[in-house]
């Protein structure tokens, strides 16, 4: 997941408040100012003195003037967190240092500077401290920021069949977010083959709309979360991050409320897609939808053989919920 540092130099309220408001990760901040910020908020701080984060111990300042400085960066980021400072803001540096596996945070002034800096080498960097000239720029920032954090490739995949297959635990995931139509979490059998579950944004005769729940699926499902990791349902708590997507595969994150398990009936679907057979398991109710490749929500009791819906599949395995290139078997 992006991290996102706002450096307040000199000390702006305004900007703190608009830090807050926007979902920033921490606060760079003069010294003397710690308890002005406890006074707005609950965010992370970092000064020369009284911080959660000491500048110049636990975070350092580095001057990178030429590729010979690279193998002392990534020492250094092993115990304690990097803010590069270029000459020639470049993002030749960044390139060779995320090559290398090197944690380091990039220091950016505006929007464009952000934006390359999350987007370099298809992957980016994970972190940026970020230095606004005002608070409505920081405002914009941390809206377009958050909004497209991770890009999803999603294909349509061929419904093959449903069939019911008794009770079990699932879960409901509802999230702090509302949702709109066309927009769920992914989840699935699979860590590499997820389908797209539509949020209960729809209206129906029976049931008011819930737009910020997820009915996910069963307990021992995947589902992914931010930084392209996946967990499993049954894990998630109040609190934690979840990946919101679009049927065009846009992502914002989500914190997770609550979760609901109850035992509920079941029914497996089952699609294909590239010639290998894809899985999920679902609560067997009409409120309970996937999600068409033109958006729409498909509810599981009406799909039929030949249907298309959205799935996300990888080529590569996972561990503890990371990517990995080994082969693994699921069925």
């Amino acid at each position: 997941m992006r991290k996102i540092w706002i450096k307040v130099e000199p000390w702006d309220k305004k900007i703190v408040t608009t830090a807050l408001e926007g979902g920033a990760d921490g606060l760079m901040i003069p010294p003397g100012y710690s308890e002005k910020v406890k006074e707005l908020g609950r965010i992370e701080t970092i000064s020369e003195e009284g911080g959660d984060l000491k500048l110049g111990e636990d975070v350092v300042f580095f001057n990178i003037t030429s590729g010979k400085d690279e193998e002392e960066i990534v020492r250094l980021s092993q115990n304690k967190r990097v803010i590069l400072q270029c000459t020639d803001w470049t993002v030749i540096p960044l390139e060779n240092l995320i090559a290398k596996r090197a944690d380091v945070i990039a220091q950016v002034q505006n929007l464009e500077e952000a934006q390359t800096a999350f987007g370099i080498l298809e992957k980016g960097v994970s972190h940026i401290l970020f230095h606004p000239k005002d608070a409505e720029e920081l405002k914009k920032a941390l809206s377009l920021l958050r909004v497209n954090e991770e890009k999803t490739r999603l294909e349509a995949a061929e419904i093959v069949e449903i069939r019911p297959v008794g009770m079990g635990d699932r879960v409901c995931v509802d999230t702090c977010t509302s949702m709109t139509p066309g927009e769920g979490m992914l989840v699935g059998n699979s860590s590499s083959a997820l389908f797209l579950v539509h949020a209960e944004s729809i209206s129906n005769p029976y049931v008011a709309p819930r737009p910020f729940r997820v009915n996910a699926g069963a307990v021992h499902a995947y589902t992914r979360v931010p930084g392209g990791k996946t967990r499993y349902l049954s894990e998630l708590a109040a609190g934690d991050t979840v990946l919101l997507i679009d049927f065009a595969g846009n992502t914002t994150t989500g914190t997770v409320g609550r979760v609901k398990i109850e035992k509920r009936p079941l029914m497996l679907v089952t699609a294909a897609y590239a010639g290998r057979k894809i899985t999920t398991i679902l609560q067997n109710a009409e409120t309970i939808r996937l999600t068409s490749p033109d958006g729409k929500a498909a509810s599981v009791v009406s799909l039929k053989p030949g249907d298309k819906v959205l799935v996300a599949c990888e080529e590569c395995g996972r561990h503890f919920g990371h990517k990995i290139e080994e082969t693994i078997t699921e069925k």
